[in-house]
């Protein structure tokens, strides 16, 4: 449990080296610790189990690494040159905006501070942040102070994360304040890309962002709900499975 809490994340094959015992062993102590709702079976491991509270931000950084690199990199090719955009708080949109570095001309609004500091020192871009109280778990930006600055824009993209998504179709999250900085996003932008990587779907959250039929494009690594994946087709939203290097569902 204390290493999960370190890492959000932990594999069979590497606690079994570690501890020196059968992946079986590991298996078993899993399905235990899951089975006392402690935490979630993943496809190889584990992972943090809660519905009320998000693991720290670089353990979220952790999981699906590589995936939300390539995520972020379908992202940034969907958005041209010379945009106006939003990026709210997340690993996976941080992704995106590192994937927009050889972009130039952006005009980039912001609740995140990590991604202000990834793009800020690029010449050509411009990145306006939002005021509002800092949140000391991951930098982000939340409170009624932001989303009064938010309402101030009107912007042809933006890139958001979500913590869960169920397969109704609701987008989650854990904090109301970051929640309504997102809404206020939602509103305010033309053309609107979800980014998410596939544990996403086996996670929940208390809070409502809204819907994926709000969504015009949806940049994950795979979609393995069934269920959703026809929702999202008959919404005519546009799916890119990065991991698949498919586009389907073209809005």
């Amino acid at each position: 449990m204390q290493l999960v809490r370190q890492s959000g994340k932990v594999l069979v094959d590497d606690l079994a080296v570690q501890f020196n015992v059968t992946s079986q062993t590991i298996r078993k102590d899993l399905n235990d610790l899951c089975n006392r709702q402690l935490l979630l079976r993943v496809h190889g491991g584990a992972m943090l189990l809660s519905s009320v509270e998000n693991m720290a931000y670089e353990a979220r950084r952790s999981i699906a690494r590589d995936q939300k690199a390539n995520i972020g990199a379908a992202a940034a090719t969907l958005i041209p040159d010379n945009a106006s955009l939003f990026i709210n708080i997340g690993t996976t949109t941080e992704s995106v905006a590192k994937a927009l570095l050889t972009h130039s001309g952006l005009m980039v609004v912001t609740n995140n501070i990590n991604v202000a500091n990834v793009i800020r020192p690029i010449e050509n871009n411009q990145v306006i942040i939002a005021g509002g109280v800092v949140r000391a778990s991951d930098g982000g930006i939340v409170g009624e102070a932001a989303v009064d600055f938010i309402k101030q824009f009107k912007v042809d993209f933006a890139v958001i994360g979500t913590s869960a998504i169920d397969e109704e179709g609701a987008l989650l999250d854990y904090d109301f304040r970051e929640v309504k900085v997102a809404q206020a996003i939602l509103e305010n932008a033309g053309h609107i890309i979800l980014v998410a990587d596939r544990t996403k779907h086996e996670r929940t959250a208390p809070v409502r962002i809204g819907h994926i039929s709000g969504v015009n494009t949806f940049v994950t690594d795979q979609c393995p709900n069934h269920k959703f994946r026809k929702l999202v087709q008959d919404l005519n939203v546009q799916l890119i499975e990065v991991e698949n290097s498919s586009l389907t569902a073209v809005a």
